[in-house]
């Protein structure tokens, strides 16, 4: 009898702490995020149990053979389906241009992600801004700039301007009744990398820490943006402290991510094992912290593995509680590099038959069974 009572307490401590685990890991980390956006996190966690929401970027806007054509899309000429999750990018709107880094119109990317949030997927937000102290681009990593963008350094008013010009967009994307668009931001995304001007080259560790949470307190407080859930964002690593070496704080995190490409010098399984290792790592941290776990960019240009999505990303991600996982664009041939650069099939694409096998996996969401889950509602 001592013995069984002894078993009863010990499963119900063991509930109460799983239920504990879930209340917490839906708790983002602005007190006064509104509600759809409250709702979109708690949906994400519970989704993310048993489904991966499949994204691309810049997926409405145009893709390898066309562009600016209403309704069109290369995931939807394949599969009949749109993603479920869509992304896109704030470059430049620091310099009040009407384009994007991409080319893509701000009042374009304003009607697709409300086009997107209406069927109901999710939208994430990323940012190639320009650095604020040599006026070059992203990739410009000749001076530490990070350290002028805190408060009082010498570029900190002009970063001011630059996320309230961020902020102003941020706060137009409105639904149907007016409420504001939760949105997945994505800050300094790759930020353990060397190529960024807010990388480990051109910041140190507590420099990115500071300037990540004030950029999240002057959304947050200062412009009262309540729609945005914080993507923490590196790319590979090798280990937990390699991964959280820039990590800001779970009071400014709600998902922890990264970015990883296969490259053709790198065989399929060391691929797989490279992003398995990592979401080895990534899930015991998001478990232990309390936050959503994502694999925000990925893909392999030009896709010229005929298998490459069911014989290779779903192998590397298929036992993992992933929120979603996003493919990078599909911008064609570029002139730059002289290659094409697109990293969804399109109608015609060697992988394209494959993909239409990938998209028939339960697991995996698309657009109009991710709008069935109705992920802005609480549930």
């Amino acid at each position: 009898m001592k013995l069984n009572k002894i078993l009863l307490t010990i499963i119900l401590f063991s509930r109460c702490l799983i239920a504990s685990d879930l209340v917490n890991a839906q708790s983002l980390s602005d007190k006064a995020a509104s509600k759809e956006t409250v709702a979109l996190y708690k949906n994400l966690h519970k989704l993310s149990l048993q489904h991966t929401i499949f994204g691309h970027q810049d997926d409405l806007a145009y893709g390898v053979t066309w562009k600016y054509i209403e309704g069109k899309s290369d995931i939807k000429d394949v599969v009949n389906d749109y993603p479920g999750i869509y992304g896109w990018d704030l470059g430049r709107i620091e310099h009040d241009s009407f384009k994007n880094i991409d080319g893509v119109p701000f009042d374009k990317i304003r009607k697709y992600i409300q086009d997107g949030y209406k069927k109901g997927a999710a939208i994430t937000l990323s940012w190639h801004f320009d650095n604020p102290l040599t006026g070059g681009s992203s990739w410009d990593t000749t001076k530490n700039s990070v350290a002028t963008i805190l408060p009082g350094g010498a570029k900190h008013q002009l970063y001011i301007s630059w996320l309230d010009k961020a902020a102003k967009f941020i706060s137009s994307l409105k639904g149907d009744q007016q409420e504001a668009i939760p949105i997945l931001f994505r800050p300094f995304h790759e930020v353990s990398g060397n190529w960024f001007w807010w990388g480990r080259n051109c910041s140190s560790p507590a420099e990115i820490k500071k300037a990540w949470q004030f950029t999240v307190d002057y959304l947050n407080n200062t412009k009262k943006l309540h729609n945005l859930i914080f993507v923490y964002n590196t790319n590979g690593f090798a280990n937990e402290q390699e991964f959280l070496k820039y990590y800001p704080g779970d009071d400014v995190v709600d998902v922890v991510s990264f970015d990883l490409y296969q490259f053709e010098n790198q065989g399929k399984e060391a691929f797989i094992n490279a992003v398995r290792n990592d979401l080895d790592i990534l899930s015991k941290i998001a478990r232990q912290r309390n936050k959503l776990a994502a694999f925000a960019e990925t893909g392999y240009e030009a896709v010229p593995d005929a298998t490459w999505w069911t014989g290779t990303l779903w192998p590397a991600i298929k036992d993992y509680p992933l929120s979603y996982v996003l493919v990078w664009r599909n911008a064609g041939y570029m002139p730059s590099t002289k290659k094409m650069h697109y990293y969804a099939p399109f109608e015609g694409q060697i992988s394209a038959p494959d993909f239409k096998k990938f998209y028939q996996n339960k697991r995996i969401l698309f657009e109009k069974t991710i709008g069935t889950k109705k992920i802005y509602q609480p549930n």
